[in-house]
């Protein structure tokens, strides 16, 4: 992942500082050089959800260099424990920080130079036995099978990209695609998995709950919150982490900001795999009143500010907060649409002039609610309603 797809979701102000103080992520995110890596324990700690559904599946990891993606690790070390079918792996182009982890040279008879090194390949994978005999898959088992098993790890002939049609043959022959996309196409490469109807286990931002691409795949359940959600997580760069707070995150975190470990806040999982959670019954105990739940100024539906304040007996249009998408239950509630400028989902009942408020710019971008006399403008909110088999139910 790059970092001028961190800053265009949302971070400007982290990487504004950031990379003030440091001259050569100016000249990566300029040149799209720079790649994040997922760290491991993120990746065990989300997977482990979902091991019996690997079963016999062939899992694609179409934006990871196998040789340090920590998506590859995890598929490869455990390729026997989840009974998998097939594990395949392609990057985009080379990376800054090639062969940290397995060694590109000599694998399989290729001669790789520095330059080639640097050029996108594929590694297929259907067995990994125990070559040292110790009685555990490791990576040193992975590392022996590619360099002697012919074919394993093959040179692409295009680009990588996941939109060639090399990647998109591989995308074909998958069952489920499990990976970190570059942020800045998240729309590209969500309509990609939603054309080809693939199962998947991706990671975005949360900014992208609100993308007009990406909310009505939400909205219709055809994609729901993974077990991570809005989380700040440590991700590997080739560059070293110069903002004190956030290097104070890394170290307690256990990794080195020096060697290139950041934080990056805001990260979710988004999935079309069912999981347990999204049928948990969110319990509410709040009795609707109209004094603590507002009528919006400009929207037909009340506001709630928490996810646990939703009134248990309030069978109208409520507007909850983004991050209610992670309770959501569809047997319990419904999405009806979200609050934007464009107003395409049919809730919104005025638009300000500034005859109305001097900031109604502000205004005009989401719902806005009478504090102390004023118009107020807050944050964007989700609409959503109980389901008719709910009512009567506390």
């Amino acid at each position: 992942m790059i970092i001028h797809d961190i800053i265009s979701i949302g971070l400007c102000k982290f990487w504004g500082d950031y990379m003030a103080r440091n001259k050569d992520l100016i000249k990566a995110s300029q040149a799209k050089a720079d790649e994040f890596y997922t760290q491991l324990v993120d990746v065990e700690r989300e997977l482990s959800h979902y091991k019996d559904f690997f079963k016999n599946k062939i899992v694609f990891c179409n934006c990871d260099d196998p040789f340090e993606s920590n998506f590859f690790k995890y598929f490869a070390m455990n390729f026997n424990v989840l009974g998998l079918k097939k594990l395949i792996t392609t990057c985009y182009s080379g990376s800054p920080i090639v062969t940290e982890q397995l060694s590109l040279f000599d694998v399989n008879g290729l001669v790789i130079s520095k330059k080639t090194a640097r050029n996108p390949y594929k590694i297929e994978i259907t067995e990994v036995p125990d070559l040292n005999n110790d009685g555990a898959i490791d990576l040193y088992d992975v590392a022996e099978l590619i360099k002697s098993k012919k074919n394993t790890l093959t040179l692409l002939e295009g680009d990588g990209d996941f939109r060639s049609e090399e990647c998109i043959e591989l995308l074909k022959q998958c069952d489920v695609v499990v990976t970190n996309p570059p942020f800045s196409l998240f729309r590209e490469y969500i309509a990609q998995l939603i054309e080809y109807d693939k199962k998947f286990i991706i990671l975005s931002n949360m900014n992208a709950i609100t993308y007009k691409e990406f909310f009505p795949y939400l909205m219709d359940n055809q994609i729901w919150t993974g077990y991570g959600f809005n989380m700040s997580m440590v991700y590997k760069t080739p560059y070293p982490n110069l903002l004190e707070a956030n290097r104070k995150f890394v170290i307690a975190k256990g990794y080195n900001p020096d060697e290139g470990f950041v934080k990056v806040p805001g990260i979710c999982w988004f999935t079309n795999v069912d999981v347990k959670k999204r049928h948990e019954k969110l319990i509410l105990y709040k009795e609707y009143n109209e004094n603590e739940f507002p009528f919006y100024d400009n929207y037909s539906a009340i506001n709630v500010d928490k996810v646990t304040d939703i009134p248990k007996d309030y069978y109208g249009v409520i507007g909850v907060p983004i991050t209610y998408l992670d309770k959501h239950n569809p047997d319990q509630f419904k999405i009806l649409g979200k609050t934007d400028r464009q107003a395409i989902y049919g809730y919104r009942t005025k638009v300000y002039t500034k005859e109305d408020s001097t900031n109604f710019n502000d205004l005009n971008r989401g719902p806005t609610l009478f504090v102390n006399g004023e118009l107020k403008a807050i944050y964007q909110r989700i609409f959503i309603q109980r389901c008719e088999t709910e009512e009567g139910d506390s």
